[in-house]
């Protein structure tokens, strides 16, 4: 049979590379970038290729399994829909709705089959108990995006073509492909603006950004919102606010600034281990810049500060005069909107969590409650388990505490393709046919694009008779939890539908038509100043000083500083390109080659310690305890390691043949739950507290 060959874009990361698929029969026989896509521009990267081994992998499950003990046996799907949306409806009837908790992981979001539906089940079911790996990612982005411009994903985002000069904290595109700034070939752009301009890079460890940038600068992990006060107050030291921009449209500014005083350049120096006169020249820089930028992510959100340093960010951003400015940062306007009317603008605060008392965003608790909240006795305990895509054993904090739990529940289900450290728990778990199947949109990482784009990803195959498509097991699910409780249900219309639906709402109104007749995408531009005509606020004004976040910058400033402990050290957490967190590890493409699992440790903390460079050792937090094989380096400070995140695939039941040959520990068998960002209840991943110790012997 001749080859022929298909388009879409990637749907295993951020950067929704374009790819070229040839195909025999609608199995993938090889992949390539596709060099007509108008973003991606022939731009691959290894997580690309792989496609081919999730596709026809062995161990990816294709029809439902019931665990009996320890034992699986297959189930029809008919049979397995009705007993989930029964059995959970039965929980929630005899101990309430809250009795049911769901659990969203990080693949959710690629594909247009989890995120457009399992909306409608979580509705369905009517818990307070949400959660999703949102609240261990991103949510301290979300959140200032909805206290200050009134819409969650009114994201302002690096113009990185355009720009000139950028300063980057606690991120590093070039191994996760760019994150909440889809760029696909993020290399290539940050090196021609190393070309035309500046780019500084700040972070504990030399990163392979940093390595490309025209600067590094190390900073003592977790204090990054200390030198963004010291850039503000340097700031001042420059020039006045340049906000003739804005047409009088900011509230509160002349406030959050004065909420941000008093704090000298050399004392936020001290605090972040940056001389004061780097903070000052980098002031000067940015001050003068004619284009400039400034972007925090995964390292910034992750840690104790979170919120504050993304508000302090957009407020530097607001004084220098380049926030929603061409090179500068300003939010993608998408042709299938995710803001304006009838969008989920987002809200803090309306319920809280049952043990701890923190605070909901936009209808999800912390996940770092998730444990605590199925563990603790009383009214409201969670007694039951839906998960959709995720792996929270691995990916949140405490999983080994949270493992030891998922067997006491009365009922889990999952929609998997795997049984993993999370899965093996369950008692039922429901696998979706592959993305090849599927139509899909990216409508998540299309909002969060450097550049207006838009394309529509067709099937390659249909489906299987004897597989389900993502959005038949969620549409079944509702369907059988509502007619367990009495309720009649309207299936969501298929996908090609919704996308049409929503497309045609959209700022372009582009028909379905246009894109199905265009399988490389099509360009619609390069971003453009929105952000005062799309305010979703009350006021309609930017809201430069919300009192929570005034509240809680008080807060830090009222603390003293607290010396680090003998024998301290301060763990952070890496990406490699190869490595998508914990659901790609089956795949043979991205875990060939040499082991990435090492904890990288500077030689003198080594020295200190009598450990030798390769040899294996303890790291224990006040939480847990892993051994691990470290990598002496000099790319991390004195006083800090580095761990990769989504290793650790270990213990009974796994049915991942693949991964379960992977070394390393699992990072979140380290990590504390009660630490959070205050404002969002992110968790405070990044700087945790170890001690790194010989092995006996």
């Amino acid at each position: 049979m001749a080859a022929e060959r298909h388009f879409r874009a990637c749907p295993l990361c951020e950067a929704i590379c374009g790819l070229e698929i040839t195909h025999e029969a609608g199995r993938p026989t090889a992949i390539r970038g596709d060099r007509q896509d108008p973003f991606s521009r022939g731009h691959i990267c290894p997580k690309g290729n792989a496609l081919i081994d999730l596709d026809a992998d062995p161990d990816r499950l294709r029809r439902p399994l019931r665990r009996r003990g320890d034992e699986w046996e297959e189930v029809s799907w008919d049979e397995a829909v009705q007993e989930a949306g029964e059995r959970l409806a039965t929980v929630q009837r005899t101990y309430g709705a809250d009795a049911v908790a769901a659990y969203l992981g990080n693949p959710n979001v690629h594909h247009f089959g989890h995120s457009a539906y399992v909306p409608a089940l979580l509705r369905q079911l009517c818990t307070r108990n949400v959660y999703s790996a949102s609240s261990v990612d991103q949510w301290p982005h979300q959140l200032i995006a909805w206290a200050m411009y009134g819409h969650q994903f009114l994201i302002p985002l690096p113009d990185v073509d355009r720009t000139d000069w950028m300063l980057m904290l606690g991120a590093n595109p070039v191994a996760s492909n760019g994150s909440l700034m889809t760029a696909p070939g993020i290399a290539r752009r940050l090196e021609q603006l190393v070309r035309r301009g500046r780019l500084v890079v700040v972070d504990p460890r030399r990163s392979e950004t940093a390595l490309i940038a025209s600067e590094h600068v190390a900073i003592q992990p977790g204090t990054d919102v200390w030198l963004l006060l010291g850039l503000l107050a340097a700031l001042r030291l420059e020039g006045p606010a340049r906000l003739a921009a804005y047409e009088g449209r900011l509230k509160g500014f002349a406030e959050a600034l004065a909420a941000t005083a008093g704090v000298s350049v050399d004392d936020a120096g001290r605090r972040c281990g940056v001389a004061g006169s780097v903070i000052e020249r980098l002031a000067r820089e940015l001050y003068g810049a004619q284009r400039a930028s400034v972007y925090g992510r995964m390292g910034l959100s992750t840690q104790e500060h979170g919120s504050l340093c993304q508000w302090l960010l957009q407020l530097i951003g607001l004084y220098t005069g380049n926030i929603d400015r061409e090179g500068g940062v300003l939010p993608c306007e998408p042709a299938l909107p995710m803001t304006g009317p009838g969008t989920a603008r987002g809200h803090r605060g309306r319920f809280h969590s049952r043990v701890r008392g923190l605070a909901e965003f936009s209808g999800e608790l912390p996940v770092a409650a998730l444990a605590e909240e199925i563990a603790t006795p009383g009214a409201g305990q969670i007694r039951g388990l839906f998960t959709c895509a995720g792996n929270p054993v691995l990916s949140t904090p405490a999983g080994s505490r949270l493992a030891g739990l998922l067997g006491d529940l009365e009922y889990f289900v999952a929609v998997d393709i795997y049984v993993n450290e999370t899965t093996r728990h369950a008692h039922l778990i429901l696998p979706p046919a592959s993305p090849l199947t599927q139509y899909h949109y990216d409508a998540v990482f299309s909002t969060l694009a450097v550049r207006r784009v838009a394309r529509l990803n067709t099937p390659l195959r249909p489906v299987a008779p004897d597989e389900r498509a993502d959005w038949q097991i969620v549409n079944g699910l509702c369907a059988s939890h509502a007619a367990a409780q009495g309720k009649s249900f309207t299936p969501l219309p298929e996908p090609r539908a919704m996308i049409a639906a929503a497309l045609a709402r959209g700022p372009d109104r582009l028909p379905i038509e246009a894109l199905q007749d265009a399988p490389h995408g099509l360009d619609l531009g390069p971003l453009e100043p929105s952000l005062l005509r799309r305010l979703q606020t009350e006021s309609g004004h930017i809201e430069c000083a919300p009192s929570f976040l005034i509240e809680a910058l008080l807060h830090l400033r009222a603390r003293a500083p607290v010396a680090v402990p003998v024998g301290e050290l301060r763990l952070i957490g890496r990406r490699h390109l190869r490595s998508n967190n914990s659901w790609m590890h089956n795949a043979p493409r991205l875990v060939k080659g040499k082991p990435r699992h090492q904890l990288e440790v500077h030689p003198s903390d080594l020295a200190i310690r009598g450990i030798a460079d390769g040899a294996r050792a303890r790291l224990r937090s006040d939480v847990g305890t892993i051994e691990v094989d470290v990598q002496a380096t000099d790319t991390v400070l004195p006083g800090v390691v580095c761990l990769p995140h989504g290793f650790g695939h270990t213990g009974p039941g796994l049915r991942m043949a693949r991964a379960s040959r992977v070394e390393g520990a699992s990072y979140n068998d380290l990590t504390d739950p009660l630490r959070v960002d205050g404002p969002s209840g992110n968790a405070a991943l990044n700087g945790t507290p170890v001690y790194l110790e010989p092995l006996a012997g």
